[in-house]
């Protein structure tokens, strides 16, 4: 499966700045093995279910201990039988593109 989820933290900071609690989920995500990449508003990661909810819910803990409100948006493709989607699905996209 991938998901591509979003962790939202509340900021304290003046200038509404939410950089380091989102670098330090996503730390948790690159330090998981766990196949992965990250953009501009979405961490997208690849593997089994409860071993990338666990890194989700991993990410969400460590978020929460900087911020007392924290939001997280979920989107999972569940495809049983398929790996390597992270790259392969982008890659038939810009094949069909010529």
């Amino acid at each position: 499966m991938i998901v591509a989820f979003s962790i939202s933290p509340m900021s304290s900071e003046p200038d509404g700045s939410v950089t380091e609690a989102v670098a330090a989920a996503v730390r948790v995500v690159r330090e998981s093995g766990l196949r992965c990449e990250t953009n501009a508003m979405f961490t997208n990661i690849e593997g089994e279910w409860d071993e990338v909810m666990a890194v989700i819910k991993r990410a969400v803990d460590i978020v929460a201990e900087r911020s007392p409100r924290v939001g997280l948006v979920l989107k999972a493709d569940i495809r049983p039988g398929y790996e390597g989607q992270l790259t392969a699905k982008v890659e038939r996209i810009e094949s069909a593109l010529g």
